[in-house]
């Protein structure tokens, strides 16, 4: 998409298109979006639990007609410092992004909270295990 010849409107209006295409969900998988919002986040809380030896998984549907998930990493600072801290929530975010398109339930949000030493030193395909057991558990 060449938008160097184009007016500004019609620069924004192909930006926008292209940003709705990819809303679209592709092959049968649904799209994820990351939540940043903290009222996002407390929607979760409370609500199904579901933990493994890695992360709590929080879910939650939203019952807004938005066909999207939702997914938020949450990561104490009583993990470590920073670097384990950010090192555990790009693990999470990997597998989320890979298990949650096929296995996660477009209109719900989905939190993914970092425990102390098993999110950064377990196997990544435990991992994937781990999400695709949780998801089975909250959601049967």
């Amino acid at each position: 998409m060449d938008l160097s010849k184009t007016t500004p409107s019609a620069a924004v209006d192909a930006k926008a298109e292209h940003v709705k295409a990819y809303a679209q969900s592709e092959g049968g998988h649904n799209r994820v979006v990351v939540m940043k919002a903290r009222i996002q986040f407390l929607a979760c809380n409370n609500k199904l639990r579901q933990g493994t030896k890695a992360f709590l998984l929080q879910a939650h549907n939203r019952r807004d007609g938005d066909q999207t998930i939702h997914v938020g990493f949450t990561c104490s600072k009583k993990v470590c410092n920073a670097v384990a801290r950010n090192r555990a929530k790009r693990r999470l975010r990997e597998i989320a992004h890979s298990i949650l398109p096929n296995q996660g339930i477009a209109g719900w949000d989905y939190v993914l909270i970092v425990r102390k030493d098993a999110t950064a030193t377990r196997n990544f395909a435990q991992l994937k295990a781990d999400l695709g057991y949780a998801l089975n558990k909250v959601h049967n």
